[in-house]
């Protein structure tokens, strides 16, 4: 039963929430920090759906001469 009230919260975050996370942010990071800090969390995703989908298929020297 708890279960089903923190979904409903979670879904009632709109946009006046989310401006006060964001001022919440800006002032404890500054707002030189916040680009960097949404570049290095862009790139940690990136690496770990890259980890996820496995080593890209290249073909070796040995493959190429097969064909």
């Amino acid at each position: 039963m708890l279960a089903d009230k923190e979904a409903v919260m979670l879904r009632s975050i709109g946009l006046p929430e989310l401006m006060v996370i964001l001022v919440v942010a800006v002032l404890l990071f500054g707002g030189k920090k916040i680009p960097e800090l949404a570049k290095g969390l862009g790139e940690g995703i990136r690496n770990f759906k890259d980890s996820l989908k496995g080593p890209p298929d290249t073909p070796t020297p040995d493959d190429k001469k097969q064909a």
